[in-house]
């Protein structure tokens, strides 16, 4: 398993830009497609985007393709999330987690080690 921790979030005003990390502990987070999730209030928690193990394959949702990147790197144990041109619809608290489960990397429910989260506010 492993323990993940977000970090980078903040208040930026529309168009700005973030950078989330989620940094994590133990030897297998190369093993695990990793995953960034949005949960805005009153909100369920919604798929953002995925990296493969490797890197090699990347996964959006529509909302933020062309605007938000996924990244790792394996040998910092640590996942990446550049968020570009940012709209105060994407006002969440983020997180990351592992993906545990075989199945669609979008989906919500085959990720699990979720990390504390980091809230994002973006103003008008």
């Amino acid at each position: 398993q492993v323990q993940l921790v977000e970090s980078g979030g903040g208040l930026v005003q529309a168009g700005g830009s973030l950078r989330l990390s989620c940094a994590a502990s133990g030897r297998t987070f190369s093993t695990y497609t990793m995953g960034w999730f949005g949960q805005a209030p009153g909100k369920e928690r919604e798929f953002v985007a995925a990296i493969s193990q490797s890197g090699d394959s990347t996964y959006y949702a529509d909302s933020v393709k062309g605007r938000f990147t996924i990244s790792r790197e394996n040998a910092k144990n640590t996942v990446y999330l550049q968020m570009n041109s940012l709209k105060p619809a994407d006002t969440a608290v983020y997180c990351c987690a592992a993906k545990i489960l075989g199945g669609t990397p979008t989906t919500v429910y085959l990720y699990a080690n979720w990390g504390q989260g980091t809230q994002v506010t973006v103003s008008s």
